[in-house]
């Protein structure tokens, strides 16, 4: 699936929808370049969810756990993991495997460790096509169990 969204509010609103939908237990990994508009979307989720509190990217705690919402939101960046044993030192299965809504920015470093199924969300620009203007690709990927 294919959404292009036109400015930083529409991508958040897709952002929220997904987390207005979320049920307990999926994993969404989230790629894109720096400044591409990962918080905004991710700061949608957290809304979608019914969280309140400031959302924001968790660079240097690798997880980020917000549990006033519908269920718990479990937000990494695992952008500065040196190796994927410092994911097993937070206890990344626990929020990967738990009651919980998991999104993973540059889950792509640490693609060893994720679970069967989960959605990649793919944030790009293209500056043709206007300076707030995203193509934002969902994609399935492995197999649900």
């Amino acid at each position: 699936m294919v959404i292009e969204t036109y400015s930083p509010e529409e991508t958040f609103e897709l952002g929220k929808k997904i987390g207005e939908n979320a049920v307990p237990g999926e994993v969404y990994t989230l790629i894109g370049d720096l400044g591409v508009g990962k918080t905004v979307f991710t700061q949608g989720v957290a809304a979608g969810l019914g969280i309140k509190e400031p959302v924001n990217s968790p660079t240097f705690t690798i997880v980020q756990i917000y549990e006033e919402g519908r269920m718990p939101f479990y937000h990494f960046d695992v952008y500065r993991i040196g190796d994927v044993e410092e994911m097993e030192e937070i206890g990344y299965e626990d929020c990967f495997y738990g009651e919980g809504l998991c999104l993973i920015e540059w889950a792509n470093l640490i693609e060893e460790i994720l679970p069967p199924f989960y959605r990649e969300i793919r944030i790009e620009k293209d500056l043709e096509k206007g300076f707030d203007y995203r193509k934002i690709t969902i994609t399935e990927r492995g197999e649900r169990a």
